[in-house]
């Protein structure tokens, strides 16, 4: 698969460079990305995101960034990064659990549609309407049918979502089979991470080549011209981030809000101002 490069074309069209530093994670290696190193990289790429946010608010547009792929490929790990330094009231994580009773009668649809941008806002799905490809087929949640339907139905309201809009863009993350291995018992024998290991995981740890299927099937039926999915090798985390967050920002055709230079107000003056004689309730200076 051919890598994307990151640039992009602005309003009036004219190719700009995402950041330099891009290209040198275009370039698919072996050699271990010490983390001194990939926070170098980070750096300036975070930076651009911001950017991008103040060109969302400056131009009232609205970004759908989709997040799929196997347990433990990484979609966590991307979606922290991409928000670390942007404002929550941009750039909203979307991570909805186990439908509820009403919501499993709705048209299936219907439970991500309130989730979609307004303008100004980028959303995050981390996992989306595509559980019905992945996991409720996989699990037997969603009969057949109904699997079908979605599959279906998924690419005309994804075309709906875009003509409205909406500038949807898709990613997968794939792992390969030992990589899920290792991390999944490193969730095990880490305390941070126990939460991320759920039954459900571990159930559709067996489950292998029934996600590689629904992925398959997935992938045929919604992989568009105008909403296609793409690939994120999610083998290597750092560079996965790095790669993942480079291509995000040379698809959406953002520019450079031009931004009057801070200048701080002078304190107002003291007065008759008087620090309190009081014993505040410190914290335990511990480290």
């Amino acid at each position: 698969m051919a890598k994307e490069k990151g640039k992009k074309k602005g309003k009036k069209g004219k190719e700009k460079e995402v950041v330099a530093e891009v290209a040198s994670v275009e370039v698919a290696s072996s050699e271990p990305l010490s983390n001194k190193e990939f926070e170098k990289k980070m750096r300036p790429l975070q930076e651009e995101l911001v950017k991008m946010q103040e060109w969302v608010k400056y131009t009232g547009a609205k970004v759908c960034i989709v997040f799929e792929g196997r347990d433990t490929a990484g979609k966590g790990g991307v979606i922290k990064r991409i928000t670390e330094r942007t404002s929550p009231r941009v750039f909203k994580v979307v991570a909805l659990s186990a439908p509820t009773e009403r919501e499993k009668s709705q048209m299936y649809f219907q439970r991500y549609m309130p989730y979609l941008p307004a303008a100004g806002e980028v959303v995050i799905f981390d996992r989306s309407w595509y559980n019905r490809a992945g996991v409720e087929r996989v699990m037997g949640f969603a009969t057949e049918e109904q699997v079908e339907y979605f599959l279906k139905y998924a690419a005309p309201v994804e075309r709906a979502i875009i003509q409205s809009g909406v500038i949807l863009i898709k990613y997968w993350l794939e792992v390969s089979m030992e990589n899920q291995t290792l991390r999944l018992k490193a969730r095990d024998d880490d305390g941070r991470k126990i939460w991320k290991l759920t039954p459900m995981d571990l159930k559709s740890y067996s489950h292998w080549y029934d996600y590689s299927r629904a992925r398959d099937a997935m992938f045929a039926a919604t992989d568009t011209d105008d909403s296609p999915w793409h690939v994120v090798d999610g083998n290597d985390k750092r560079r996965a981030r790095l790669n993942c967050i480079s291509h995000l920002l040379s698809v959406v055709p953002y520019e450079e809000v031009p931004r009057e230079p801070v200048k701080f107000p002078k304190r107002q003056p003291k007065g008759d101002y008087v620090e309190p004689d009081y014993a505040y309730r410190y914290v335990p200076e511990v480290y």
